[in-house]
């Protein structure tokens, strides 16, 4: 008898353990499975006092150089936002372009600049190379390009 007792309470403690989830918080899952089914990327609502990283040109288009030159371009940008923009990296689509990002960060209304090298050596025809700006901004990722045409040096 105290055996039956004694599972009997052990079963009335586990269950009395279960948190069941509240109608609000089952509709919310429902919801976002059916975004996630539906291919949708969960969205995150920026802060309106979010730092805003506005560049004056999103591409430079540095001409025709010959095979081997180094073409070097600073992209000017403005923090557009109502707080400090901290540029967190900058990574180009290969290793022949270096981005520089700025050390520290840019208060609302200042401007800085994110200086880029491209070298042509090994690089033939249309080349357009792509900097991917990561920063605390709204959006948190933009892009920026640096295109142009490389020509065979001569007599080589």
């Amino acid at each position: 008898m105290r055996r039956i007792f004694l599972l009997g309470l052990l079963a009335v403690s586990f269950a009395a353990c279960n948190r069941t989830k509240t109608a609000t918080e089952t509709e919310q899952a429902a919801q976002s499975n059916a975004q996630v089914a539906d291919g949708a990327t969960p969205v995150s609502v920026a802060s309106p006092d979010a730092a805003v990283l506005s560049f004056e040109s999103g591409m430079y288009n540095f001409g025709k150089v010959l095979q081997g030159e180094k073409v070097t371009h600073e992209f000017k940008f403005k923090n557009t936002g109502k707080s400090p923009l901290i540029v967190t990296n900058a990574t180009a689509t290969c290793g022949c372009t270096v981005p520089e990002i700025p050390k520290e960060p840019v208060k609302p209304g200042a401007t800085g600049v994110i200086k880029v090298v491209f070298n042509s050596a090994g690089k033939m025809g249309m080349q357009d190379k792509i900097v991917t700006v990561t920063s605390n901004g709204n959006p948190s990722t933009s892009e920026v390009h640096l295109i142009g045409e490389v020509k065979e040096t001569s007599g080589t």
